[in-house]
């Protein structure tokens, strides 16, 4: 029995499962046959329309059209009425003489509503009565919109400890609600904002901005920025705050130059206040103002500085939350140098320090030159080759006598009268020919170049020096009785032909050495080959 029981629970709830889905079918079917739209958005003391239509009756026969109008939450009220017989009908109701048939016919059957109220929101039925199928319809959800009352305003304040609303922004009645945001160039500030809800089923929106108020916040920008679905775009609402406080005082201008018989000296009574200041006054320590100066407003000019101005002077602003005040106390000297020329003269200092400096750099070059090109023109004591920098070699005739009881050559006579060649280095071309006076070696004040030598070495070239001279001595001796054997070996009638030819080649094939008179003499072994390919001597004197 129980089970038989379980087998009619089953086979009823089938049943019912069916007659389920064959109304869903019907009722998409009816729904693809009356044509409305699915929301439609009205703003309020505006016109809207609600379109409907039956699609492809076919064999079905309209015989009726009603909209039906249901709100949110409420019952449903037959709104407008359309037969084809009896015309159109609207019934008592809120929208009654607001509602009226665009058309007038079965086939288009729409409707429009004037002078939209924020309680007209709901849903809007288009319904047939046709044969055989009976009622069909389709569904408009009406969606009220409302463009909110956008407004907003800075706040004054007094400067305070605690926070403040400096700033309020309201987007009244508007629906969907607005959003308000802030937007501002001072740190530290908050915003509040709430929401009410009216009866007509729109929402004010207010925002309150806090800060906890400053002097330094005065006028600073703050933006209060409103955004809405009905409007194109954000609203923006730009503000300065306001905020007051008693003065803030400071005397500008005193240079601490003020010195007897000065006539620009002036002193500014500097303040900041919010409101406005109302009295400025300026007063001396001793109470009266000095006679030598004149109140402009908040300067204090000083028509000629005395001993009457060094003083103290105070200035006081006021306004309707306070006041303020400061002061500063003036020194006057005997005479003083005007300030407009400080700075030409600190000019003047520093360019002559500048000029003097650059003096100084150019004499150390030019010392350090000097001494670097006496240094090149010194003859090496060590008698290695080196760079002998822009040199003159003095060329002298080997050998000669002088008038001190010096040798003489075999060709007769003192060598002191001939030529003195010089030479410079980077010229090798170039022989300069400078006459040979003997008379230079006995002047006291024309030193022989040997001298200006002797004079220029140190201790051990000299030595060095002195023993060249001895050797140069001993050459010469075995030089004249080579002469002496040569001249014996001609008496026995032999000739030599290359004799003479040696004896001018000698003076030339020796290396350079002062002789008695300061001339130059040469040995062979002194020459020294060059990298460019000329010869020069290493003991020969460049100067």
């Amino acid at each position: 029995m129980a089970k038989h029981d379980a087998s009619d629970i089953c086979s009823t709830a089938r049943s019912w499962a069916r007659a389920v889905v064959i109304l869903i079918i019907l009722q998409v079917c009816s729904a693809q046959r009356v044509r409305v739209e699915a929301e439609v958005r009205a703003f309020a003391k505006e016109a809207v329309s609600l379109r409907c239509m039956f699609i492809s009756p076919g064999n079905t026969k309209l015989t009726q059209v009603s909209w039906i109008y249901e709100a949110t939450e409420g019952e449903r009220v037959n709104i407008a009425v359309f037969h084809p017989q009896y015309g159109e009908s609207f019934p008592d109701s809120a929208f009654k003489g607001r509602v009226k048939f665009t058309h007038g016919s079965l086939d288009n059957p729409s409707i429009e509503i004037s002078n939209m109220k924020m309680a007209d929101e709901g849903r809007y039925t288009c319904e047939y009565a046709t044969y055989p199928s009976g009622n069909e319809q389709g569904t408009t959800n009406l969606v009220m919109l409302a463009k909110p009352k956008n407004s907003a305003e800075h706040v004054t304040v007094t400067a305070a400890k605690a926070a403040a609303v400096v700033a309020r922004c309201e987007a009244s009645e508007g629906k969907p609600a607005a959003v308000i945001t802030w937007e501002s160039d001072v740190a530290g500030g908050k915003a509040n904002t709430t929401q009410v809800d009216q009866p007509d089923g729109t929402v004010t929106v207010k925002s309150e901005y806090w800060l906890t108020p400053s002097p330094s916040h005065n006028n600073h920008d703050v933006k209060c920025v409103v955004t809405q679905s009905t409007q194109d775009k954000p609203q923006f609402f730009p503000m300065k705050l306001s905020i007051q406080y008693p003065p803030e005082v400071s005397i500008v201008g005193y240079d601490d130059n003020w010195y007897i018989g000065r006539t620009d000296a002036v002193l500014v009574c500097q303040h900041d206040a919010n409101p406005a200041p109302t009295t400025v006054d300026w007063t001396a320590a001793s109470g009266a103002l000095p006679d030598a100066v004149e109140v402009a407003g908040d300067r204090l000019l000083v028509k000629q500085v005395d001993d009457s101005v060094n003083t103290t002077f105070m200035c006081e602003v006021k306004n309707i939350l306070g006041s303020g005040k400061d002061q500063l106390t003036a020194r006057v000297t005997e005479s003083g140098e005007d300030p407009s020329n400080a700075g030409v003269l600190a000019g003047a200092i520093l360019g002559s320090l500048l000029a003097l400096l650059l003096v100084a750099a150019l004499v150390a070059v030019l010392v350090t030159r000097s001494r670097r090109q006496q240094q090149h023109r010194s003859y090496p004591g060590d008698g290695e080759a080196g760079a002998y920098g822009n040199k003159v070699r003095l060329f002298g005739i080997g050998g000669g006598g002088n008038g001190n009881g010096g040798k003489t050559s075999k060709n007769g006579g003192n060598n002191n009268n001939g030529p003195v060649y010089s030479y410079r280095e980077g010229e090798p071309d170039a022989l300069d020919e400078k006459p040979n006076d003997p008379r230079a070696g006995c002047r006291g004040d024309s030193p022989t170049p040997h001298h200006i030598l002797l004079s220029e070495r140190d201790e051990a070239e000299r030595r060095k020096l002195e023993a060249m001279e001895d050797s140069q001595e001993e050459y010469e001796e075995e030089e004249e009785e080579e002469e002496e054997e040569a001249n014996r070996y001609d008496g026995y009638g032999y000739h030599h032909p290359h004799h003479h030819q040696q004896q001018a080649a000698a003076p030339h094939a020796r290396p350079a050495l002062p002789n008695h008179d300061g001339q130059i003499g040469y040995m062979d072994d002194d020459m020294e080959s060059q990298r460019d390919g000329s010869v020069i001597s290493r003991t020969a004197i460049y100067v």
